[in-house]
C-alpha cells in the first residue's frame, strides 16, 4: 500500500475492503508471519485470514481478531467519542457554580436543653 493518502469517500465498499485486506497483508509480512501462523494467533481459520487479504467481505469480529493479533487495536482510536462541551453550555454551568459559602444551620441541639427522657 504505497499510497497512504487514500481518498475514502471516493472509494467503493468493495475497494474499501480490499484495501484493509491489503493493509493485513502488508502488516503480516512486516511482522514476518505465515498466513497460518497469524490464522492461529488470531483463533481463526487460515482460510478465513485469506479471505481478508483477498478483499472479500468478513465479519467485523473476525478483522478485530486479526487486528489483534498484529498488535494493531490502536488503528481503532478513531472510533473514541470526545465528549465536549459548548461554550454556552460551560457558561451556563460556570452561572450555577457556588460563589460564596452560606452559614451552617445548627442541627445540633444545645447542652442544656430537655430531651424529654
Amino acid at each position: 500500500m504505497g499510497n497512504t493518502n487514500n481518498n475514502w469517500i471516493a472509494m467503493s465498499d468493495s475497494t474499501i475492503i480490499a484495501a484493509i485486506g491489503e493493509f493485513v497483508k502488508h502488516k503480516r509480512l512486516q511482522q514476518n508471519k505465515t498466513q497460518a501462523q497469524l490464522a492461529v494467533e488470531a483463533g481463526l481459520n487460515r482460510w478465513t485470514l485469506g479471505q481478508i487479504e483477498k478483499g472479500e467481505s468478513v465479519t467485523l469480529s473476525s478483522l478485530i481478531q486479526v487486528l489483534r493479533a498484529l498488535n494493531l487495536l490502536h488503528l481503532l482510536d478513531g472510533f473514541t467519542i470526545d465528549e465536549t462541551i459548548s461554550p454556552i453550555e460551560y457558561a451556563r454551568l460556570q452561572e450555577k457554580k457556588r460563589k460564596r459559602a452560606a452559614k451552617k444551620k445548627n442541627t445540633k441541639t444545645d447542652n442544656n436543653e430537655d430531651l424529654g427522657w
